[in-house]
């Protein structure tokens, strides 16, 4: 069975920016995928109906116009096509994502290396853990067609976490120490 979608289609004046940037912003949050300026795609789901027949209002309200259509892909070889984008975009993300990772993954083992087992280097690192995990929650809530780059994004987050668990026990470690 091949998969239905919501088109959105829309035209909104150039001026001022800020409100067509706005529009742009929060379809691409929802996840849409553009097939070329103004003309977008959100897996039909009564959430994004909902929030697109709110945008085509936004549009409306810009001086623009706006289009809502079901539609769905002539075959298979049109829908990977479709899907195609779906997991490239979101592959994008992860591997931004993966490169948060590295940098958290860094900075536990320059931490380390300089055995500085502090509680305050303990909470910086675990509000830089809840950001990745806040960002991966987000990222995965968009995944609709399981990108490539998913279970990569899972086992690296999971790889974090234990990090920076081993982390806390060599502060806690310390602090016993030190007593």
């Amino acid at each position: 069975m091949l998969n239905t979608w919501i088109l959105l289609t829309y035209k909104v004046p150039s001026e001022p920016a800020a409100k067509r940037i706005a529009l742009w912003r929060k379809l691409k949050g929802m996840g849409a995928v553009y097939l070329q300026n103004g003309v977008c795609l959100l897996p039909k789901t009564d959430d994004h109906l909902r929030r697109l027949k709110m945008l085509e209002n936004d549009a409306l309200e810009m001086g623009g116009e706006a289009v809502l259509l079901e539609t769905g892909p002539l075959d298979r070889a049109q829908e990977e096509k479709v899907l195609s984008r779906f997991k490239t975009d979101r592959d994008e993300e992860y591997r931004e994502f993966l490169g948060k990772c590295a940098d958290f993954e860094a900075e536990i083992a320059k931490e380390t290396a300089a055995e500085h087992f502090t509680y305050a280097e303990l909470e910086e690192n675990d509000v830089d853990l809840k950001k990745l995990q806040g960002w991966f929650d987000k990222i995965r809530k968009l995944d609709f067609y399981g990108a490539a780059l998913a279970s990569e994004a899972t086992e690296r987050l999971k790889g974090c976490e234990t990090l920076l668990d081993a982390y806390a026990k060599r502060v806690f470690d310390a602090h016993d120490e030190n007593k």
